[in-house]
């Protein structure tokens, strides 16, 4: 007997009737009035235009609260006339909770705006805790509302204006279900005894600050690989940041004027004169030919250069995990030992391994465990590397015992840190 597949509902436009477009500030007033009348958790969404714009501003904010329309509140029409009124939102956010779907997606562009929660609700962050299989809006709506929502518009450009009619109803939905999908998932967890993780992990997300951004962005361009010698490296690294000041300037994805491959292979073979950059078929993108004069100046800056780049970064931080079986065994052999001992765990509690602890924070403690390893001396390095205590309380024990059991032909090689003193290790 096969288990029968149900076709759930379509969900193509959102339950609640009232929805308005909010582009006025004495509409966002408006729309302030309500939301302060009303109680319970503010369902959030936003809209940014990755992959059409350079910045990662939002384009539209999604806000509603049980028994109140869906805002669909549009910040860059607003700012045009006033920036008090988007204040004013913040103020009356931060009053309660938020509860969103995959928070850490939408934060740092609500942040842009003054918009920060006090306390959040994520119910992607909870369903991947509560052990769901798919955590996408969709899923997690089909799971516990058995409902499909209409998902045709989530790569439009929501920097367009005005807003396609159609758009703004997609936006609408997200929000529609997002109090109803809180209450299931809560329930979930509660049946779990996991509520207090969910709590902890919420926590650390409403905190998160924006990271530092990574030191020669540049080299992590698709097919850099292929690049090998200095002189080519610098020709990558001007025709990148000449790219990258055109898109800011431009407002526009870095993408969406010249692509990696072009960087890539015009750095891999220098074409010798402008016209045969102009007449060059593997030098592509809308702004090959147009910003032309652009791209021929950062690519002799390049070639002429004394500041040319190094062909491998030095060391930061501990050695990439795949080498550590041939350079690093011993370090090996521990982080071996505690991803088994942290897949048996995330099996029995029904959860991500990588929501157990994160795979860095693994590879840290494996690296440099602490000199006598105990339960809490485990404990306090998690602690120390950013672990919540429910982490910390699910793991630090098993993960004492299994740093322990390095079998004696392992024990006796060189440390981690001695070897990684004694040789260098390439930047992988």
């Amino acid at each position: 007997m096969t288990d029968e597949i149900v076709e759930h509902p379509l969900l193509a436009k959102p339950r609640v009737e009232d929805v308005r477009l909010v582009n006025t500030a004495e509409d966002l007033e408006a729309a302030i009035s309500i939301l302060s009348s009303a109680t319970g958790p503010f369902a959030l969404d936003a809209e940014r235009a990755s992959g059409f714009k350079y910045s990662q501003r939002a384009y539209l904010i999604q806000v509603h609260r049980a028994g109140t329309p869906i805002f669909l509140i549009d910040p860059i029409e607003i700012q045009t006339t006033s920036t008090e009124s988007i204040s004013k939102l913040a103020r009356l956010l931060k009053t309660d909770e938020w509860i969103l779907h995959a928070a850490s997606q939408d934060l740092p562009c609500l942040r842009e705006l003054g918009i920060v929660p006090t306390r959040i609700f994520d119910t992607e962050l909870g369903s991947r805790l509560a052990g769901l299989a798919r955590v996408g809006l969709g899923a997690v709506t089909e799971h516990f509302l058995k409902l499909r929502l209409a998902k045709e518009h989530s790569a439009v450009d929501w920097s367009t204006r005005p807003l396609n009619p159609e758009w703004l109803n997609y936006a609408a939905l997200d929000v529609d279900v997002l109090i109803e999908l809180r209450n299931g998932v809560a329930d979930l967890l509660i049946s779990q005894n996991k509520l207090e993780w969910a709590e902890q992990e919420f926590a650390h997300v409403a905190k998160m600050q924006p990271k530092e951004p990574k030191p020669d962005k540049w080299r992590g361009m698709s097919g850099m690989h292929e690049i090998k010698d200095a002189r080519s490296l610098a020709i990558a690294r001007e025709l990148w940041s000449a790219r990258e000041a055109l898109a800011e300037r431009l407002d526009v994805s870095p993408g969406r004027l010249i692509p990696d491959a072009s960087i890539v292979g015009l750095a891999a073979n220098p074409l010798k004169s402008k016209p045969e950059l102009a007449a060059s078929k593997t030098f592509t993108g809308r702004a090959s030919r147009t910003y032309l004069d652009t791209w021929w100046a950062a690519l002799n800056e390049g070639l002429n250069t004394r500041d040319v780049p190094p062909t491998r970064l030095p060391q930061v931080g501990i050695p990439n995990h795949r080498i550590w079986p041939n350079r690093y065994p011993e370090a090996d052999a521990r982080l071996k030992n505690a991803r088994a001992a942290l897949v048996k765990i995330s099996e029995e509690l029904l959860l991500p391994v990588e929501n157990l602890l994160t795979p860095d924070l693994v590879r840290q403690l494996c690296w440099e465990p602490p000199e006598l390893i105990t339960p809490e001396t485990v404990s306090k390095a998690l602690k120390t590397m950013g672990a919540r205590e429910w982490q910390i309380g699910c793991t630090a024990e098993s993960l004492a015992t299994a740093l322990n059991s390095i079998s004696p032909a392992e024990s006796n090689l060189p440390s981690s840190g001695q070897q990684a003193t004694s040789e260098s290790s390439p930047n992988e």
